[in-house]
């Protein structure tokens, strides 16, 4: 049985509500379960591709009722039908205000994880395509705070942590007021295997780094180099690792910073941002910042 709790203040930053998550084996209260029929219509049959990732397709859909959805296929898993219901129902009991909410599931010889889809899609479309608004300095920075936010929350105010979040701009989607909601969460993988949950019950701090904190702190570092430079880290990824190591910082950051932005951008704000990717993008045994560290250091305490 697992349980998520949060001990958090309700004036903290990181945390929404408090949340229990138990292994029942009651119904999905508030959870809709779509028909695979329903899927399939709202997808455009399966048309509407925005990514692909390890457990299949991850797809737009537009419900009858006028439901724009985020629909993810699980058809990668091998665990039985009460496995992914486990799964539902932990995933429904996430709340925090940059984690994206599950909506509902299909399940059958198909299944189907159903999210909100917040209005302006994802962080890739804004930073790869030429026919968006470029995002402001200000809604970057805020980004990179509001993910690591919900990596917080995620390690230190669930019980046991979750540890197994994939990072990505493909995976950050921007909701009307461009606040970020992080999207790459599961908590079944291969056989036998969860691999979102944190086995150790350890949370991400410097004195617990298994490999699952060290590629989350990495993937991190990645995707803040992506909101300062505004290229694709399936592209640029290796090269904007190597160029934020071996650079001194000096006479180069202009030329790095994403040419969208113009002069607007705080100098003080980029060093801070170029430190933090610097860090954990850092190779060796294990990272030397913890999520907790790299949130007080964006948020300027």
């Amino acid at each position: 049985m697992y349980q998520l709790v949060s001990s958090c203040s309700p004036s903290s930053s990181s945390c929404i509500n408090q949340c229990h998550c138990v292994g029942d084996t009651g119904p999905l209260p508030f959870v809709r379960r779509f028909s695979l029929e329903d899927i399939k219509r709202a997808t455009g049959g399966f048309r509407r591709i925005i990514s692909n990732y390890s457990q299949g397709s991850v797809y737009k859909a537009q419900f009858r009722d006028g439901l724009v959805a985020l629909v993810k296929e699980a058809t990668a898993l091998h665990e039985g039908k009460d496995a992914f219901l486990q799964e539902v129902k932990l995933l429904r009991r996430l709340h925090h205000r940059h984690l994206v909410s599950l909506r509902g599931f299909a399940t059958g010889p198909e299944r189907f994880l159903v999210f909100e889809y917040p209005e302006h899609g994802s962080l890739k479309e804004h930073l790869n395509d030429p026919l968006k608004t470029p995002l402001s300095w200000r809604t970057r920075l805020q980004i990179a705070i509001g993910v690591t936010a919900a990596l917080e929350y995620l390690n230190f105010f669930c019980e046991p942590p979750i540890n197994h979040v994939s990072i990505s701009s493909s995976n950050v989607l921007l909701d009307e007021n461009f606040v970020a909601k992080l999207s790459g969460i599961a908590f079944l993988g291969s056989p036998g295997n969860h691999i979102g949950i944190s086995h150790s019950h350890a949370s991400c701090s410097e004195g617990h780094m298994d490999q699952d904190c060290k590629d989350m702190i990495f993937q991190l570092g990645v995707l803040i180099l992506e909101l300062i430079t505004g290229q694709s880290s399936e592209k640029e990824g290796g090269n904007l690792v190597r160029w934020v190591q071996e650079s001194k910082f000096i006479g180069s950051i202009d030329k790095i910073v994403d040419p969208d932005l113009g002069n607007s951008y705080n100098s003080k704000e980029l060093k801070s941002l170029l430190a933090v990717a610097r860090f954990c993008t850092k190779t060796g045994d294990k990272p030397t910042v913890s999520i907790q560290l790299i949130l007080r250091y964006l948020q300027g305490k």
